[in-house]
């Protein structure tokens, strides 16, 4: 079978934006969670926003004006991984250039706000952008637009599982030889007065309110949910007989991936997690390995209660003793945009041989039976997982080798 290249990342997150201050906010542990203005007369008033996020100065006035916050955040995004992998997209084939992304929701931003001009104005002032701005498969479709991309061309929807199911699929269209070349990854712009009200009422957020900084804490014993991030995270696979004959730089490769379902309850996992245990073994099958081989695995972790003990449980079960990281500590949750942003972590950590730190990681709790990393850790691993879990009990899982 041919193995799957990592040639390009891009990453807009709230640790920063661009690759080197997005890893450098992660590799450091520096929570990004603050108050959130836009966030006030909400039972939850906290979150992890893009810092000096400025679209029109990135995008130009013009364009940005013309996208939702998502888009904005995975062209800008699409833009640093495409210049990373050294490709030009003015000599490309489009045909042969496919662009598979995931978000959970779409616009919600836009749909908020039209809502409300409905609302106060009349319909005839609600923006004919509303629907070319708001809906989830405009992602894809503008990614495409930017760089002339006309292959395959679609937007995952599984949740916060999203950006870890595209970039599988993104994988398989390579190895079907469906494409040459393919951009891949997830965005998300969640965080709105609506869809914060929706997550607070089902009680998983932190209501750390008061210390922000500290309100993200995964495997902790006083975590108490999640803070919810926006951000995008796009790599650029390719085969790696096509990277190396171009000349490309490897900076891992994708060996395996796994997906399943649940099938148990519509936001909790499985306490055993029967469903990730089924991805991960899938996903180490695929990749021609064992579970004795995985070396780190950058996990899911929410932070809230069930989430992380039934992930704790299967990291423990199946491999044993690993070291496990959360990089929600310090980026937040970014929802559908997650997997995708953790994968190109772990491409990172595989690069460097060095595991992240779980911020705010100050007394593990007792019953998550995982190894996690509270310090930036050298170690020497050739293989790591990045897995992801998202309502619906679905799960997604990629194996990540060395170049």
């Amino acid at each position: 079978m041919a193995d799957i290249a990592v040639t390009g990342l891009g990453l807009v997150t709230p640790a920063g934006i661009g690759t080197a201050a997005s890893w450098a906010g992660v590799r450091a542990g520096r929570p990004a969670a603050a108050l959130d203005p836009t966030l006030d007369g909400n039972p939850v008033r906290i979150s992890c926003r893009v810092p000096d996020w400025d679209p029109d100065a990135l995008l130009g006035a013009r364009r940005a004006h013309r996208l939702d916050r998502f888009s904005q955040f995975a062209l800008v995004a699409a833009r640093e991984a495409v210049t990373d992998a050294g490709l030009d997209p003015a000599t490309w084939d489009g045909a042969r250039v496919g662009v598979v992304l995931g978000c959970a929701d779409g616009g919600p931003g836009t749909v908020e706000e039209q809502h409300r001009v409905l609302v106060e104005q009349s319909p005839h002032r609600v923006s004919p952008l509303l629907l070319p701005m708001q809906l989830p498969n405009m992602l894809a479709g503008q990614t495409a637009m930017e760089f002339g991309a006309t292959g395959p061309n679609m937007v995952v929807a599984t949740a916060c599982a999203s950006g870890t199911s595209a970039i599988g699929l993104a994988r398989d269209l390579l190895l079907l030889d469906r494409c040459d070349v393919v951009l891949t990854g997830g965005s998300e712009a969640m965080i709105t007065p609506l869809v914060m009200a929706g997550f607070a009422r089902m009680g998983t957020l932190s209501r750390r309110t008061d210390d922000p900084a500290a309100a993200s804490r995964p495997f902790d014993v006083d975590r108490d949910g999640f803070v919810a991030g926006e951000g995008a995270g796009v790599l650029v696979l390719e085969r790696s007989v096509d990277a190396v004959a171009r000349g490309a730089r490897v900076r891992a490769r994708v060996a395996g991936y796994g997906a399943s379902a649940d099938a148990h309850h519509v936001t909790s996992p499985h306490p055993d997690g029967r469903g990730l245990e089924a991805a991960m073994r899938a996903a180490l099958t695929d990749a021609g390995c064992l579970p004795s081989d995985v070396g780190h695995v950058n996990a899911h972790g929410t932070a809230t209660r069930l989430n992380d003990l039934a992930e704790a449980r299967v990291v423990h079960r199946l491999l044993g003793d690993p070291l496990v990281t959360s990089t929600k500590g310090v980026t937040g949750h970014l929802l559908g945009a997650a997997g995708a942003v953790e994968a190109a972590f772990t491409v990172l950590g595989l690069e460097e041989q060095v595991v992240p730190p779980t911020a705010n990681l100050d007394v593990p709790d007792p019953a998550c039976e995982v190894k996690v990393a509270t310090t930036a850790t050298g170690a020497r691993f050739d293989l790591a997982l990045s897995s992801s879990m998202g309502f619906g009990g679905q799960n997604a899982v990629l194996a990540f080798t060395t170049a």
